[in-house]
């Protein structure tokens, strides 16, 4: 694991020129194409992205999209979770974009009409694990490699509460997982109802874990849409927990002016799009620069940990107004 011997920077005024932007802000050079592979007697996503499909090719437990880079060479590999009752294509733009920077992802759909129990979902998404080495290579293009040994964990949500679930042995998966990301995560409406599994404990430094991990929170997403609506990430079980349970290696970051749906598509059709858009605060700006913002730190936290390449990273620690939204918390913890 990589060492970046770096504690609770003090964020500072950016020496960059204004004209310069950081490469993980960027899209990256590897040509993304996203596959969609179906589970057995499921015809659930709607995307209409490239598709494919391999007969040798064990069938996942649940339908999946698979983003990878077109470019020859040999990939990371991210697991996505997606958020409570959401779809998983209603993340194509942000992980396309961290595809574009050399990673191969694969995001499960993991509710259909009814979402799981908290629990099941955890199941499914260790299943989901279990079949990566299993299935995943007759899927990616035939110059393509995925690097098992760098097996990570991205959540949105409840799925950022999966991808910790399933880190802290939760499901019965056997793969072992070299980094952790929760994006904006949430245990439950409050601390006195929270989904199971209940993996809060509410102590700091709690969590059985000693891979890497960057919790990345919004600022909007405690706010309450109107009087009769709880936050999407209620104080107590959100983002600021999740930190505070960590043990370093950790770090933080708060996008202040955005909220909870802000990483998603824009534009998000069908009953499901419209709740994802209605129900939570989110921020009248438009939502690109939180989803390069979002997968920017993803790249550059992973290439830091992954790549030993902490140089991108350890700037938007020590500068954060190099990102494309204002950051404010940012903390990094080893």
């Amino acid at each position: 694991m990589t060492s970046l011997r770096e504690v609770t920077p003090v964020p500072s005024t950016s020496t960059l020129p204004a004209s310069t932007t950081l490469p993980v802000f960027k899209e990256g050079n590897c040509h993304p194409k996203v596959i969609e592979v179906e589970a057995p007697s499921t015809r659930c996503s709607n995307i209409k992205d490239d598709t494919s499909s391999s007969s040798s090719s064990p069938s996942p437990p649940k339908p999946l999209l698979i983003f990878t880079p077109t470019t020859a060479g040999t990939y990371p590999v991210i697991l996505f979770f997606h958020g409570f009752y959401l779809r998983n294509y209603f993340y194509t733009d942000l992980l396309n974009f961290i595809c574009s920077h050399g990673f191969i992802i694969v995001a499960p759909q993991l509710c259909n009409i009814i979402p799981p129990g908290g629990q099941e979902e955890v199941d499914l998404a260790g299943e989901v694990a279990d079949w990566v080495p299993l299935g995943l290579k007759s899927f990616l293009p035939e110059n393509v490699e995925a690097n098992l040994l760098k097996l990570n964990l991205v959540g949105h949500s409840r799925g950022g509460k999966t991808a910790f679930a399933v880190a802290l042995g939760y499901s019965k998966t056997t793969q072992k997982f070299s980094a952790l990301v929760g994006i904006d995560p949430v245990a439950g409406k409050s601390v006195h109802c929270r989904t199971q599994p209940h993996i809060l404990t509410f102590r700091p430094c709690s969590f059985n874990l000693s891979i890497p991990i960057t919790v990345i929170g919004t600022g909007l997403g405690g706010v309450k849409k109107n009087c009769l609506s709880v936050p999407c990430a209620p104080d107590g079980v959100n983002h600021v927990e999740f930190f505070n349970e960590c043990k370093p290696p950790r770090a933080h970051f708060v996008a202040t002016n955005y909220g909870h749906m802000d990483m998603l598509n824009d534009g998000l059709r069908g009953i499901v799009g419209v709740m994802a858009d209605c129900l939570c605060t989110n921020s009248s700006r438009p939502r690109d620069p939180m989803r390069k913002c979002v997968g920017g730190i993803v790249v550059a936290f992973l290439n830091a940990y992954l790549e030993g390449q902490n140089g991108d990273f350890l700037t938007i620690v020590r500068e954060p107004s190099v990102a494309p939204v204002d950051l404010s918390s940012v903390e990094l913890d080893e």
